[in-house]
């Protein structure tokens, strides 16, 4: 017999106490044709059995990354984690653990959290980082309305090389919780002359480094200008080792750095749960979302942590949270933590100096080729090439060849034609000479 928790009449008195005729009348605000007309296309009822099987038939239609040559990037990255990760991360008093409301009992968990946000400091030369948010994009958000708080303006200004789905997310936040974003075109290769565009409204201008198409530069001049007009610099980075070669966001003047993590610890889980990064300067901490683990001692003298700042609506009056982001990516900064240890300073710039030649071996190889020019000026572990055709169907195409060769840039850009030729291609550590071989062939082949 099926458990069912609600009887009809059960049902009946829901909707009347809510005021609405019917369970439909909740979903009106959807539009319709965002709703389905009946039931999927789906058996009603299979045995555990027979659903195994069927998803796995399923899922061997999938190309798994670590099976063919891989080249994708654009913001999650394979990286080798090491099996001591995954088994540390296991153990059942970090697996199972939450939220460290009581520290008393909470010592372990805030312990790591606390080197977790030393780690990030030190990695962005920042003074001050948080406990995580939910991944790159939410902290990019974040870090703007961080900024307007701190300026008490508005306004801010979003690079073209700043990654969509970033921009997506800034925008999305803006509608809803009422700031205005000037977002410049896509031009890879371009000069975007940002400081034209701030202005005495303007709270603060977002880069990323290396920026979507892979291209570095240096922030530090953008970084003067807004200081001049009371802006603040946004600096996200969505390829944390990047840090391990390249000048990081602090040194060049950044007031704030937004950052993904999952290229430490974190493997690519299908798109998630990944890893938020924030870093700021002290003197905004307490503009900072979400929470701050600090060391103190107890009655005994004994070193111990706590929760110093909690500035998110689960531990304050919603009026007063400084954001609405209700739980940090705990476990996935653990797993950061864990790696980053593992590998200690020279070995996380050793790393960094691996992606860094394995991609100029790869890129010299795909300039070989006819009529394929290479877009960037300078680049870490991902660069953009521009093909003699759409890159779409040549993607497509090599996929067919069991290559998984980069992301063509119309699949972030649908409505930018003079973009479809553009690909973006990673290389990391996991890229070994046979895999470039065999994808610098298989480009060959399809190219017209």
């Amino acid at each position: 017999m099926r458990y069912l928790p609600l009887t009809e009449a059960d049902r009946a008195a829901m909707l009347k106490t809510i005021g609405v005729s019917s369970i439909d009348a909740l979903f009106a605000e959807v539009p319709a044709a965002a709703r389905l007309d009946g039931l999927l296309d789906l058996p009603l009822a299979q045995g555990e059995i027979e659903v195994e099987r069927a998803i796995s038939h399923m899922a061997e239609r999938n190309i798994v990354a670590g099976s063919v040559p891989f080249f994708i990037g654009g913001g999650a990255y394979r990286h080798h984690v090491p099996a001591a990760v995954d088994h540390l991360i296991q153990r059942g008093e970090f697996l199972t653990s939450y939220t460290p409301y009581q520290p008393e009992i909470s010592q372990g968990t805030l312990q790591y959290l606390f080197e977790f946000q030393t780690q990030v400091a030190l990695l962005t030369s920042m003074e001050v980082a948080n406990a995580s948010l939910y991944d790159g994009a939410t902290a990019c958000a974040e870090a703007v309305m961080m900024a307007n708080r701190v300026t008490g303006r508005k306004r801010a200004v979003l690079s073209g090389g700043l990654h969509p789905h970033y921009r997506d997310v800034c925008a999305t936040y803006a509608e809803f919780v009422g700031f205005d974003v000037v977002a410049t075109d896509p031009q890879p290769g371009e000069d975007e002359s940002l400081g034209q565009l701030i202005d005495n409204t303007t709270s603060c201008v977002v880069v990323q480094s290396p920026d979507f198409w892979g291209e570095l530069s240096d922030q530090s001049e953008l970084a003067r200008l807004c200081h001049e007009k009371g802006a603040l610099l946004v600096v996200v980075v969505t390829e944390i080792l990047s840090l391990g070669a390249v000048k990081p966001p602090g040194e060049m003047g950044a007031d704030i750095v937004a950052a993904e993590g999952q290229s430490l610890g974190n493997a690519l889980n299908f798109g998630g749960p990944y890893l938020g990064l924030f870093a700021s300067r002290d003197k905004f901490v307490r503009q900072m979302p979400g929470r701050l683990v600090g060391e103190t001692v107890d009655a005994e003298g004994r070193r111990g942590w706590v929760l110093t700042l909690s500035t998110r609506e689960q531990h304050i009056r919603r009026e007063r949270a400084t954001s609405n982001i209700c739980t940090n990516s705990g476990l996935c900064a653990l797993a950061f933590t864990i790696h980053l240890a593992l590998l200690g300073e020279s070995g996380f710039v050793r790393l960094a100096r691996l992606n860094h030649a394995a991609a100029v071996r790869l890129a010299e190889r795909i300039e070989r080729l006819p009529a394929v020019r290479l877009v960037n000026h300078s680049f870490f572990n991902e660069f953009t090439v521009r093909l003699p055709c759409p890159a779409a169907p040549v993607v497509e195409a090599l996929a067919q060849k069991r290559v998984l060769g980069g992301i063509p840039i119309s699949r972030l850009y649908p409505d930018r034609p003079e973009l479809a030729d553009l690909l973006l291609v990673a290389a990391t550590e996991t890229a070994t000479e046979d895999d470039m071989d065999r994808f610098e062939q298989a480009l060959r082949e399809v190219l017209p």
